[in-house]
């Protein structure tokens, strides 16, 4: 959203690039230098649907500053009572310094409660602003099951599953030895209501509801928890579509720390990796999903291999950099083991494949056909990565995973990412 001038021109010129490289391929090269030709596609096409975006966000604002109609903001806003009290400002022409005079406090203590979407701000300061503003407080009890109460969220899950869950909690540092029930209810509830329900989970040819998989909601509980806290103390900045830094990425694969790097480069980068156990029973390779408008990719490395690790890596990064207007707010949670049917999932897949491993080289490559794990190796150091992924890859188009098992980097990223991981 914007809301305030320095964001209208920020989105401004960022129309301004986009315009300027999708003008000519010549323009283009630059913001995509070194990537293979069937991503360059990709980018941009997620380049133009981001301009579209961005001119819909910018006229949102406009008409509401403008024009005084605050219905596009609002329809953005949602139903976030603090972006809400924000809108109708705007909405009725006012500045942040004119509403502070009406308010008879200092500009900076209005300045203040928009940063944080007046989250620190006391109800009854809240409905003297809201009676200024002309915003509508309404409370009623919700028969929807995200807002009926904490003490239900979990209601209808199994004893079985909780159990799963605490144990699973405790032994990774979810937990104290002594949480119960109520701690889990609270520790699931609390972040179902701030972020929504995952809700679709992509198993191979197939795309589930699992809006209510408890198992699900605990890992992306635990996922967030552990992203906000990154993100408080690094204070990430994402910038869509810039991905000069993709075919550097790759090249950290061949280091032994190779996992760790990539995770600092995302940081850098305002995309944050969190490697987290799965609970048993719930089988996903990993997610992305937005925390507070940042990228959150999160991995359970079940299959603690290098080829593994490096593809559902990308597979997710392509999810952020190609989807981030277009499903990254609802949230990816996948399964990468077989090829999938769903649209953005096939082209997550083209996306990591062609960063990995460029399909111009592959199809030139004798390694495609090859029975010695020399001459593969070879086409790896040619390509500069590691050569786990590229058994990966010949693995999963022979169909034969008896191939090169000891050449795919077993036991060699989780003793990396997850702290005391090693032995267990």
């Amino acid at each position: 959203m914007i809301l305030n001038e320095r964001d209208l021109r920020e989105a401004r010129n960022s129309v301004a690039v986009l315009d300027a490289a999708l003008s000519s391929e010549r323009a283009l090269e630059p913001m995509v230098k070194g990537l293979p030709p069937e991503v360059v596609v990709q980018v941009a096409r997620a380049m133009k649907a981001e301009r579209t975006e961005l001119a819909e966000v910018i006229g949102a604002y406009e008409s509401a500053k403008d024009g005084g109609d605050h219905r596009p903001l609002q329809k953005r806003a949602g139903t976030d009572p603090g972006l809400t009290m924000i809108v109708a400002r705007i909405a009725k022409g006012m500045s942040q310094r004119d509403l502070a005079w009406r308010l008879g406090i200092k500009e900076q203590q209005v300045q203040r409660y928009e940063a944080d979407r007046y989250r620190t701000i006391s109800l009854k300061n809240y409905e003297r602003v809201a009676t200024l503003l002309g915003v509508n407080l309404r409370a009623e009890i919700s028969e929807i099951r995200e807002l009926r109460g904490l003490d239900l969220v979990i209601d209808d899950v199994s004893k079985e599953d909780i159990r799963k869950i605490l144990k699973h909690g405790q032994e990774n540092g979810w937990f104290s030895e002594s949480a119960d029930k109520e701690e889990l209810r609270r520790f699931i509830a609390e972040n179902r209501i701030a972020f929504g329900s995952p809700s679709l989970l992509r198993t191979g040819l197939n795309v589930k509801d699992h809006s209510e998989d408890i198992l699900l909601h605990a890992w992306r509980a635990r996922v967030t928890n552990r992203a906000l806290e990154t993100i408080d103390t690094s204070k990430p900045r994402f910038i869509p579509l810039d991905v000069t830094w993709l075919p550097d990425l790759a090249r950290q694969s061949v280091f032994a720390d190779g996992p760790k790097r990539a995770r600092d480069i995302l940081l850098e980068h305002g995309i944050v990796l969190v490697a987290e156990r799965q609970i048993a029973g719930l089988a996903i390779d990993g997610a992305a999903f937005l925390v507070d408008g940042i990228p959150v990719i999160g991995v359970t490395l079940r299959r603690d291999a290098l080829d593994n690790f490096w593809f559902t890596l990308l597979h997710e990064i392509a999810h952020a950099i190609l989807h981030y207007r277009t499903g990254l707010a609802v949230g990816f949670f996948d399964q990468t083991e077989a090829e999938s049917l769903d649209d953005q999932e096939a082209e997550a897949d083209a996306f990591a494949s062609n960063i990995l491993i460029p399909e111009e080289r592959w199809r030139r490559s004798a390694a495609r056909i090859a029975q010695s794990p020399d001459v593969i190796e070879r086409f790896a150091a040619e390509i500069g990565v590691h050569p786990a992924i590229v058994f990966g890859r010949i693995r999963k188009e022979r169909n034969d995973y008896s191939l090169f098992s000891q050449k795919i980097g077993l036991g060699q990223v989780r003793n990396i990412l997850i702290a005391g991981a090693k032995g267990r």
